[in-house]
């Protein structure tokens, strides 16, 4: 049983009062634990361990002081509940990070999380960590941002500021989550309490691009396909790639980069997409294998299948660094590829993942196979794809409204 009395310290501070502490003990052992009050000793009654009348506003701190008891309570409870015992040892831990983790420094620790992700090749997710740490401290103009300061009102205020200097909602929102995920790891590791969180009041979910996805059809896909590329010489590269990734479900830019040749076995494609880790086996199409013959016959010293990186063995940050470079000369290209082929929409990687989607919908493919072949976690989200993509069956459905119409 620990009991937990206030008392009053014998050491006078300089204003002349005494500091009130809370003693908690269990099993002979003790800790002291500081309230903000302090007492003349006349305005203190040590027995029953509370204020007396001749202190100012004594009822409402005899009030403040049995429910910081009471939080002392809970806290051993909780342990109890949790771990089934509690030691004294164990609430001093609980009480002192109470009281300091609010003054935790949110920029120090995002550097320690951005070390982590480096060293364990999360470059990607370093990379938006460090975007973020770099827009908090030209918004806060501060070296120091603790973790107290980020309340809803303080990202209320980020978001508007982010929005004055161009943010989207999709860039907006990448920020937020990192925040987000920054407070929840600190959690996790005990850094900070979860009364800090500021996302049960700020919701990032309002904050969901507004980017139409785009998508081409059959025949634009074929058009890119087959056109002849002998006075474009710099566009085949880019051609092969995107018409591969159309054909392997809509495989991103960063897993064609890396992709080698002994990923691929008989007829199939054995590779862990980056982006959610999770493992793929894809059948190989006759337009996928026509690509790959054609590098087979061109094959570099590398094993990677595809002309992106020039070495192997690079670590992490390097294959970030040239996977931002090499995309986005990918796109800039793809942009010169639509205008050659004359589509309208204009190319981007992530337009072949898209069309993939949509010309199965085209074709009356099941929503939940869609779902499988992309490694979607579940069909809502496919669903919520899908619904993006393309509205030619809408259009098409339309078209009943002009019947006899003359």
């Amino acid at each position: 049983m620990i009991s937990i009395k206030p008392y009053l310290k014998t050491k006078q501070l300089s204003t002349g009062k005494y500091p009130i502490y809370l003693r908690l003990t269990h099993n002979r052992k003790s800790i002291l634990y500081r309230t903000p009050y302090s007492a003349y000793k006349n305005e203190w009654d040590g027995k029953q361990g509370k204020f007396t009348s001749k202190s100012g506003d004594y009822l409402e701190k005899n009030k403040l002081l049995l429910k910081l008891q009471e939080r002392i309570t809970s806290i051993i409870t909780k342990l109890e509940q949790e771990k089934g015992y509690s030691t004294i040892e164990e609430i001093d831990r609980k009480l002192k990070l109470q009281a300091n983790s609010g003054n935790k420094n949110l920029l120090m620790f995002m550097l320690e999380i951005i070390d982590e992700q480096k060293v364990s090749g999360r470059t990607g997710n370093a990379r938006v960590n460090a975007d973020t740490l770099t827009s908090l401290k030209k918004y806060c103009g501060k070296k120091e941002l603790v973790f107290t300061m980020i309340t809803p009102e303080f990202l209320e205020k980020y978001e508007v500021w982010l929005r004055s200097n161009g943010g989207t909602d999709g860039g907006i929102g990448v920020k937020m989550r990192c925040i987000r995920a920054v407070f929840n790891t600190a959690i996790k590791r005990g850094q900070i309490t979860g009364n800090l969180y500021p996302f049960n009041l700020y919701k990032v979910s309002k904050l969901k691009s507004t980017g139409i996805k785009k998508a081409l059809n059959l025949s634009d896909i074929h058009k890119i396909e087959k056109i002849d590329l002998t006075q474009y010489p710099t566009l085949i590269d880019t051609r092969n790639q995107f018409i591969f990734s159309f054909y392997t479900r809509g495989m991103n830019f960063a897993d064609m980069m890396t992709l080698k040749w002994q990923d691929i076995s008989n007829d199939r494609i054995y590779y862990k997409r980056a982006k959610t880790k999770r493992n793929f086996q894809i059948k190989i199409l006759p337009p996928a294998k026509k690509i790959l013959n054609f590098y087979r016959k061109k094959k570099s010293e590398t094993g990677y299948v595809f002309p992106i990186l020039l070495e192997e063995n690079m670590t992490p940050s390097h294959l970030e660094n040239r996977k931002k470079k090499t995309l986005k000369r990918y796109n800039r290209r793809l942009k010169e590829l639509g205008e050659v082929c004359k589509i309208k929409q204009p190319l981007t990687s992530y337009v072949a993942r898209h069309s993939y989607a949509n010309c199965l919908k085209q074709k009356g493919v099941a929503t939940d196979i869609i779902s499988e072949s992309m490694g979607h976690q579940n069909i809502a989200i496919t669903q919520a794809y899908l619904k993006e993509l393309d509205n030619s069956l809408v259009d098409d459905a339309m078209e009943v409204l002009l019947f006899n119409y003359s």
